[in-house]
C-alpha cells in the first residue's frame, strides 16, 4: 500500500473542505482562491531565472539559505514545511550531479541559527567544493549574521549588498527562569535525578553558580570554533583580528568591508558575474530549484521557506521550543 499516495489525497481533500467553508463563510479574501493538489514526485525541479544572450549550455546555480537556521522541520500550516539544512543540502547535491553547472551563489538571509545547523551546513558546502572543483559565492541580502556568516566562511568569496547586516560573530545560549514566578503562585518543582547536573539549566529553579561554570566552558568551546572558521575562511585576517571583531557586534556591509569580513559591496546580479568569472565562464543560465508547482519568476524570487527572515531590535521570531531547553546557538538575538 502506498501511503504517500493516500496521504496526498487526504491532504488535497482536507485542502478542498478547508477552502469550500472559507467560501461559504465568505472570509476569503477579493479575487480567486485556487487548490492544487501536490504531485506525489516533489523532486526538485530546475527553473532558469534569467538567460545570457545567445545559445548558453553552462549554468550558475543560485541556492538560497534562509531564516532561521535549524536542523528541524519549519511548522506549516496543515503540516511541516521544508527542513531548513535538509533542503539546502538537497539543492547543493542537485547542482553537484549536473555537469551543466559550473559554479554556486549563495544567496544568504538569515540572522543564524543553532550551532549544529550552521556547522552542517558549513562543511556540506566544503564538501561540494572539494567534490565538484566549483566556485562558491556568498551574497549577503538583508541579513547575514552570526551562524548564517559562520556558513559563509566556506565560500570563495563574499559579496554583500550595500544595506546588509552581518557580523554578530559569538554564541549565545538562552535560558530562562520561572522560579519567581512559581512562588508568587505557589507553585513549587522537585526533580529526582541520577547525578547533580542533570538538570542543570532547568527554567524550574535559579541556576547554581558552578552549573553556569559548565555551561560557559561549552559556551567558550563553541566560540573559539566559531573564531576558527572565521579565521581559516578570512585568510586576510590575524587570528588576533578576528577575535577583536568577533565580541558579538553586528556591522553594517561597509563596517564589514572594512574590517575585511567580506570582500566587496555589489549586488546580486554581480555576484552572478563574479561566479561566472570565477568559472573561467563568459556566460550562463542562472538556475534556481524548487520543488513541483513552486513559482519562479525571475532572478530575485525566493519560496516561502527562505523568505526574509523577521527581525529587528525588539523581537525574532525563534522555534517555539526555544525556552523549553537550552540551546547553543550561532544566532543574532537582543533578547536576554
Amino acid at each position: 500500500m502506498n501511503m504517500e499516495r493516500y496521504w496526498n489525497r487526504g491532504a488535497g481533500l482536507a485542502l478542498a473542505i478547508i477552502a469550500g467553508l472559507l467560501l461559504a463563510s465568505g472570509c476569503t479574501p477579493v479575487g480567486s482562491f485556487k487548490v492544487t493538489a501536490l504531485p506525489e514526485d516533489q523532486t526538485l525541479q530546475e527553473k532558469i531565472v534569467y538567460r545570457d544572450p545567445g545559445w548558453v549550455a553552462d549554468r550558475v546555480a543560485l541556492i538560497d539559505i534562509g531564516g532561521i537556521l535549524m536542523n528541524a522541520y519549519e511548522p506549516k500550516l496543515l503540516g511541516e514545511g521544508e527542513h531548513v539544512v535538509s533542503l539546502a543540502v538537497e539543492k547543493l547535491n542537485t547542482a553537484a550531479n549536473d555537469k551543466r553547472v559550473k559554479a554556486v551563489v549563495l544567496r544568504i538571509n538569515s540572522p543564524g541559527g543553532s550551532v549544529t545547523a550552521s556547522d552542517i551546513l558549513y562543511e556540506e558546502i566544503k564538501a561540494f567544493k572539494k567534490k565538484t572543483g566549483r566556485p562558491v559565492v556568498a551574497y549577503f541580502q538583508d541579513v547575514a549574521a552570526s551562524g548564517a556568516y559562520y556558513l559563509a566562511c566556506a565560500a570563495d568569496e563574499i559579496i554583500a549588498e550595500r544595506t546588509c547586516i552581518t557580523g554578530s560573530i559569538g554564541v549565545i545560549m538562552q535560558m530562562v527562569d520561572f522560579s519567581g514566578t512559581m512562588s508568587k503562585l505557589g507553585i513549587g518543582a522537585d526533580a529526582i535525578t541520577s547525578g547533580p547536573y542533570k538538570d542543570a539549566g532547568s527554567p524550574l529553579r535559579r541556576m547554581r553558580p558552578e552549573e553556569r561554570e559548565l555551561f560557559q566552558k561549552l559556551v567558550d568551546n563553541m566560540y573559539q570554533q566559531f573564531v576558527d572558521v572565521v579565521a581559516a575562511g578570512r585568510p586576510k585576517l590575524t587570528r588576533e583580528q578576528v577575535l577583536a571583531l568577533a565580541d558579538g557586534r553586528v556591522y553594517s556591509a561597509q563596517q564589514a568591508l572594512d574590517a575585511g569580513l567580506v570582500d566587496r559591496i555589489s549586488t546580486l546580479e554581480e555576484a552572478v558575474n563574479i561566479a561566472k568569472k570565477r568559472a573561467n565562464i563568459k556566460a550562463a543560465l542562472t538556475v534556481m530549484y524548487h520543488r513541483p508547482l513552486a513559482w519562479r519568476g525571475n532572478i530575485y524570487a525566493q519560496t516561502p521557506e527562505t523568505a526574509s527572515p523577521t527581525v529587528n531590535l525588539v523581537n525574532i521570531d525563534l522555534p517555539a521550543d526555544w525556552t523549553k531547553r537550552p540551546r547553543f546557538m550561532y544566532i543574532w538575538s537582543v533578547e536576554e
